[in-house]
């Protein structure tokens, strides 16, 4: 601590991690430049290679650790990444919590659907009075029906209240909402043309080949070898060059690295001003069987991602 320059302090932090046995993923600027996203994924690794713990709590299995609410806790991380991506004025911590004034969700909405909101009629945070509080999310219902969402037994008072169930089920309609918005973009930038994911595949494996990458390629979107993540940042790297930081790529052979790239994906997705519809573990499971109730929407996620990676490169004039 007694080093002044924070540059210099930086890379001493980076040296003693290498002489732990993390892995160097950032960079000293990346440390100083204050960048989340790579610090947090930079001390979760330290936490994974010097936690601490004793070796009888690292016996524990992973199955034993789960609990009931370990899908739900997924859900809440996928929505809070997506809201938080969305470029809103308000930063997210937990969606139960976050969302239980009304306001974030009025922001979200006027954000995909822009002229729904009546702002006169809206409280603006801090709402001390509960009552205005449920106030917000009454307007926050009768917008999602003039929406044609579902909205069976949902009340204003149920999101004030933090029902997780309810609250997960209006989230989920709210980014699919979003999501056709997004295609119905895309079919208006290619002239009316209805966007398959047959195009969508031909125009990021083109992209990726004229940026030199001839062996980079992915078969379809269930390709298992996207799970290594490369593929997706040389389709980054096609769209914006100096996007990816390549200091800071693995080969994405084993699950660590795998991981990593994951992580750094979103992170350079989020640069480019993509709204972000999946989690690094959405990546990671790209390909995998489908035996499970949610094999379906895996795969649609990764597509609708795609989807919106294809729509930056609409925005560029660079689509097919």
């Amino acid at each position: 601590m007694s080093v002044k320059d924070l540059l210099h302090r930086a890379r001493l932090v980076l040296e003693h991690a290498d002489r732990m046995g993390c892995k160097r993923y950032l960079t000293p600027k990346d440390i100083v430049d204050g960048l989340p996203n790579l610090n947090l994924a930079f001390v979760a690794h330290i936490f994974q290679k010097r936690n601490g713990l004793s070796k009888q709590m690292k016996q524990v299995s992973f199955v034993d650790g789960l609990s009931d609410d370990a899908q739900v806790s997924r859900e809440e991380r996928s929505f809070r990444l997506w809201i938080n991506s969305l470029g809103i004025s308000t930063y997210i911590n937990n969606v139960f919590e976050d969302l239980r004034n009304g306001w974030v969700l009025l922001e979200v909405i006027d954000k995909i659907a822009p002229g729904s909101v009546n702002w006169k009629m809206a409280n603006r945070p801090p709402i001390k009075l509960p009552f205005k509080k449920v106030e917000n999310c009454n307007q926050v219902l009768k917008i999602g029906k003039e929406l044609k969402f579902s909205l069976v037994n949902i009340a204003g008072n149920d999101i004030v209240q933090g029902n997780k169930k309810l609250i997960l089920a209006f989230l989920w309609q709210l980014m699919r909402y979003n999501i056709l918005q997004l295609l119905k973009n895309l079919r208006f930038h290619s002239n009316g043309k209805e966007i398959t994911d047959n195009d969508i595949l031909a125009w990021a494996n083109k992209k990726v080949k004229d940026s030199g990458k001839h062996h980079s390629h992915m078969e379809s979107f269930k390709d298992r070898s996207l799970s290594s993540g490369t593929f997706f940042l040389d389709l980054l790297s096609a769209v914006e060059p100096r996007v990816v930081n390549w200091s800071l790529v693995t080969k994405g052979e084993k699950d660590e690295e795998k991981q990593m790239n994951a992580s750094y994906i979103i992170s350079v997705a989020r640069k480019l001003g993509c709204s972000i519809f999946l989690l690094p573990e959405d990546i990671l499971e790209a390909g995998e069987p489908e035996n499970d109730a949610h094999s379906d929407s895996k795969y649609d996620v990764l597509v609708f991602e795609k989807a919106n990676i294809t729509f930056i490169g609409l925005r560029k004039r660079e689509f097919m």
